[in-house]
């Protein structure tokens, strides 16, 4: 599904990322995992259009997509949460979600299908459809739901998730890797992950990529 060669990203004379090289299958979970400042989420920020490789190539279902736009890049089918979470806190929670709908895989949808899209994809994630659920009251847990749902309601085939444990307890930590495996067996959603919290996301992911320096040290399944 996704080829990544020789991606190199440069800011200056400082190369975050340099030469990193991976494959992704569909129907995967990736882990892309490192220390801090190891350039994962440059790489994610290449891969969803953020920022333009200084060089490589980012190949997605056979078309080239380095350096395109965000926008662009989201109606190809990749969908990306971040670390983060920054709604609109003056939309409902469905508001929120229906807006991503707008910019996802279908141009153009009507009123009527943007928001039947993120009642399902509000659903998916365990949170209130009714128009008037706000989203001030979400704690941390509910705040990285509602970033899921809103990438989820781009109806991605490729989901970019970074850092969907952070704030998190332990139980809400293995509701969230739980959902993400989930989104994979029932959607069909394949996904790379970015994250630190290695007991819970060895769990769960296929294989993973080791980044360190800006470059791939390591590559395997999790045992």
């Amino acid at each position: 599904m996704l080829r990544v060669a020789g991606l190199t990203k440069s800011f200056g004379g400082f190369t975050a990322v340099g030469g990193v090289s991976f494959d992704l299958a569909e129907g995967e979970i990736l882990g892309l995992i490192g220390p801090n400042g190891s350039g994962k989420s440059t790489t994610f920020n290449l891969i969803a259009g953020a920022l333009a490789p200084s060089a490589g190539s980012i190949n997605f279902l056979g078309r080239e997509i380095g350096g395109k736009h965000a926008s662009e890049v989201a109606r190809l089918g990749i969908g990306r949460t971040y670390q983060i979470p920054r709604p609109f806190r003056k939309l409902s929670l469905l508001e929120n979600v229906a807006l991503a709908a707008y910019y996802g895989q279908e141009t153009r949808p009507s009123r009527e299908k943007a928001w039947a899209q993120a009642r399902d994809a509000l659903t998916l994630v365990n949170l209130p459809t009714e128009a008037s659920a706000r989203v001030d009251g979400l704690g941390a847990a509910g705040l990285k739901k509602l970033e899921l749902a809103r990438a989820l309601a781009t109806q991605p085939k490729l989901l970019l998730a970074d850092e969907s444990l952070g704030g998190l307890d332990e139980s809400e930590m293995n509701q969230a890797a739980d959902m993400l495996s989930m989104i994979r067996d029932k959607r069909g959603v394949t996904i790379i992950w970015v994250e630190h919290i290695m007991g819970v996301l060895m769990r769960v992911v296929d294989r993973c990529v080791v980044l360190d320096h800006g470059e791939v040290i390591a590559e395997g399944r999790p045992a």
